[in-house]
């Protein structure tokens, strides 16, 4: 069992039985934010319609961007774009919004739920190429999880 695989156990066992969507959002984010190893931020864009623009949700981290419009940046395009992005020198990334000067790799996976776009899962990293297929594989696992156990 790999330690994403023991992470997916551990949300389900903290939200089971929980409908809240920030509740599960915030528990969430800080149960990513003390298990993965080599990050610095952990932590949800959801998206308001009125706006066309993802905003800040529950996170661990730095003090982080507050707006992203649709379609900008590593969050607004893998949200734009309903799939999952792994970026291994944001600083490469055409459009990337620097929150955090520090953060060099990031992941982020939509948060679609029955055919609704809600928001990103976004993650950082200071290191360079953090991320892999088998964590986005486990963190579209974790994402699926957090949305069948949450009332959107």
């Amino acid at each position: 069992m790999t330690k994403d695989t023991l992470l997916n156990q551990q949300l389900e066992a903290i939200i089971e039985g929980e409908e809240n969507f920030i509740a599960n959002l915030s528990n969430a984010s800080a149960l990513l934010f003390e298990n993965l190893n080599d990050i610095n931020w952990a932590g949800f864009y959801l998206y308001d319609g009125i706006t066309d623009e993802l905003v800040l949700g529950p996170f661990q981290g730095k003090v982080a961007c507050i707006r992203i419009r649709n379609g900008k940046g590593v969050c607004g395009t893998a949200f734009n774009t309903s799939r999952s992005f792994i970026v291994d020198d944001v600083h490469a990334f055409d459009g990337h919004i620097a929150c955090d000067a520090q953060s060099n790799a990031e992941i982020v996976v939509p948060l679609v739920k029955d055919g609704k776009k809600i928001g990103v899962l976004d993650i950082d990293s200071p290191t360079f190429s953090r991320f892999n297929e088998n964590d986005q594989k486990e963190l579209e696992r974790f994402a699926d999880i957090l949305l069948k156990h949450s009332k959107i």
